[in-house]
Order: C-alpha cells, then sequence, then structure tokens
C-alpha cells in the first residue's frame, strides 16, 4: 500500500487533516507539537465503479482500495540541524512515497504559527533541503571508492547522479522542483532523500476562506510550476464532517458547497501524482478495488492480490467495469463474447475488473 507523509509546519493542520481522511482521532492543540509521535491510519477511497459492481454482484462484502497516510511529528524552522522534532521530523519522511505538504492559510489569534502558504512552503523547501545536502555530503566519495574497488559502472553512475543532486541542493532548490532527468531520480533511490519524492501541497484555508480557494492556491502553484500538485481545503470543517455518520456528513459538505469532501479530493491527487490506477474483482462473496501501478502487466496486478497469483499465472478474462455493468453481468457478458481472455503481456487498464486463471 502507498504511504504519504504529512508533512507541516507546527499548527498547519495537519493532524486535523490526518484525522479527517482517516476517521483517526490524533490529539490536536493551539500549541507547537501537540503530535510527537508518528500516527499511520488508511483513507478508503471512495469509488462509485466499485458500489455498481457490488450492486450488480449482489456482494457481501464490498472492499474499498485505499491509501496509507502518516501523520509526521510537525516541523520547524532549524529542524534539519536537530530543531524541535529534528531528527524523528526526517526519519519519518524517509520511509513514505511522496510528501504532502500541509500549508497553512487560515488566522486564528489563538493558534501560533504563520499563515502565509507560501512562506510555510519555502521552510519547509528549504528544511529538507539541508537535510538532503547534509546526507549526500559523504555519499559521492563512497559511491567512487566502491566502484573503484569493484569496479562496478552501476556505482559510478550513482555517483555521478550524487553529484548533479548536491548542486541542485546547494542552490536552494528542492529535487522534485529540479530538472533532474527521471534517470538520474532513480539512481539517486539507495540515497533515501527526502526531496527525491512526489509532493502535493494541500492549503488550509479557514472557514472564512471558502470561496477564496483560487487565490490561495495561485502563489503554492506558481511556486511549484509543474513539480508537483495543489488543492484547497478547509481542514476544520473537514475534521468536524468525518465524525459524522455518512448522510449527515454529505449533506454538510453539500451545504457548504465542499462537494463529496476532502477524502476523494486528495485521494484523486495522491493517484494522479503517484501514477496509480484500480481495477475490480467482483462476485457474491466480495467486490475489491485494487490499487496498481500504471502500464502494470497482468501478472503483477494479479501479484496485488496474491504472490501464488502471479507465480502460476495463466491467463486473466477481462472485461470494462461499465461494460459489465452494462451486459448486466459475468455470465451474461462471457455468453455474448464479450469477456477478453488476456496473457502475461497484456498492459491493465484503470477501471478493468479481472478473474485470473493460475496454477501453482
Amino acid at each position: 500500500m502507498e504511504r504519504l507523509g504529512l508533512v507541516g509546519l507546527a499548527n498547519s493542520g495537519k493532524s486535523s487533516l490526518f484525522n479527517a481522511l482517516t476517521g483517526g482521532h490524533v490529539s490536536v492543540a493551539p500549541h507547537p507539537f501537540s503530535t510527537v509521535e508518528t500516527s499511520v491510519g488508511v483513507a478508503p477511497l471512495p469509488d462509485d465503479r466499485l458500489q455498481a459492481l457490488a450492486r450488480l454482484s449482489h456482494s457481501a462484502k464490498v472492499v474499498p482500495a485505499g491509501v496509507e497516510f502518516v501523520d509526521i511529528a510537525g516541523l520547524v524552522s532549524g529542524s534539519a540541524a536537530g530543531e524541535g522534532m529534528g531528527n524523528r521530523f526526517l526519519g519519518g519522511i524517509r520511509e513514505v512515497d511522496a510528501l504532502v505538504l500541509v500549508l497553512r492559510a487560515f488566522h486564528d489569534d489563538a493558534v501560533t504559527g504563520p499563515d502565509d502558504p507560501l512562506d510555510s512552503l519555502e521552510t519547509l523547501e528549504l528544511e529538507l533541503v539541508l537535510a538532503d545536502a547534509a546526507s549526500l555530503e559523504t555519499q559521492a566519495e563512497k559511491r567512487r571508492k566502491q566502484a573503484r574497488l569493484r569496479k562496478d559502472p552501476a556505482l559510478a553512475a550513482e555517483a555521478d547522479a550524487i553529484d548533479e543532486a548536491m548542486a541542485v541542493l546547494q542552490s536552494g532548490v528542492p529535487l522534485f522542483r529540479s530538472e533532474l532527468d527521471t534517470e538520474v531520480r532513480e539512481r539517486l533511490a539507495n540515497s533515501f532523500l527526502l526531496t527525491n519524492k512526489p509532493v502535493l501541497a494541500v492549503v488550509n484555508a479557514g472557514e472564512d476562506q471558502l470561496e477564496s480557494f483560487d487565490e490561495l492556491t495561485a502563489p503554492v502553484a506558481a511556486h511549484l510550476g509543474t513539480s508537483g500538485e495543489v488543492i484547497a481545503v478547509c481542514v476544520q470543517l473537514e475534521a468536524e464532517a468525518a465524525q459524522l455518520d455518512q448522510a449527515e456528513r454529505a449533506e454538510l459538505l453539500a451545504g457548504l458547497g465542499l462537494g463529496e469532501g476532502v477524502v476523494p479530493k486528495v485521494a484523486h491527487a495522491a493517484f494522479h501524482l503517484l501514477g496509480l490506477r484500480t481495477f475490480f474483482t467482483t462476485g457474491e462473496k466480495e467486490t475489491r478495488a485494487w490499487i496498481f501501478r500504471a502500464g502494470a502487466l497482468a501478472p503483477e496486478c494479479a501479484g496485488v492480490i496474491h504472490s501464488d497469483l502471479q507465480r502460476g499465472f495463466i491467463r486473466a478474462e477481462v472485461i470494462h467495469w461499465d461494460e459489465l455493468v452494462e451486459l448486466g453481468g459475468w455470465q451474461r457478458a462471457k455468453a455474448a463474447g464479450r469477456l477478453r481472455v488476456e496473457g502475461k503481456d497484456y498492459p491493465v487498464e484503470d477501471g478493468d475488473v479481472l478473474e485470473i486463471r493460475f496454477n501453482v
């Protein structure tokens, strides 16, 4: 399961966002470091396609896909040098697949901390850049020594990539906002860098800023350019709505003009950011959504379900979800000759419904 780390300055609202996304109950207070431990929770992803398939199959159980969110202890200026939660904060970031930068835009005299999203973003970037630069200081020479001793061109290429990354970091630019090509970024994977990760910026607006989302996100979007996604949410309202039952929550969000709410908004942005897609399995016992990387072949997707299915993969019967619903079920689709039989080289598409044939 993909892990997204919620990163922000003290009192940015990241713990409240975590609660809204996962239904968690992390402590929230208007002072720095009310969150000092890393919390992990899963946000189930709403999906109308899943519900349609479950109704079609009269499934006893419906299992949505999920994304894991990690609420990381708050950062302060100087975290890279050990200030505040320092090392605990940075260690938590190294373990996630993407960063969700929570940037406060609301003003409240009772809550300490900055309320300019762009200033907060620049502070976060600086701390991450400093941490990455410190991490790389000794790695390049170490890689070169290893490359010479082992006569390993791959290690020499890693050392070259580290040199390129250091040049970017020393200019004060995080790697996610640099022009490093994909090959260089892949060679940096073993360095576990904080800024060599995809980025989603969430601007946390106040209740009095619901009509100003575009205005609040514009400076952040201009700063990030094409290097990251940017969305605005009112975390406080979303956290309150998360405590209600589904019907009341939908009514509250609709009344405020917030649509489906924060979970679909953040989830869809995260999917786009990480290149994720969804396929389905369906039947009377269960209809389930599964997450896979765009471009994955049928055996890889079978392995998402269970390693035995990938190891013994023979073929997959495939149909797109809307076509299956239109035809009225698996047996009718089969009778109509609409099920496709695909082999090991089939790239699964978003929205495919699969039935895997295997033998181990």
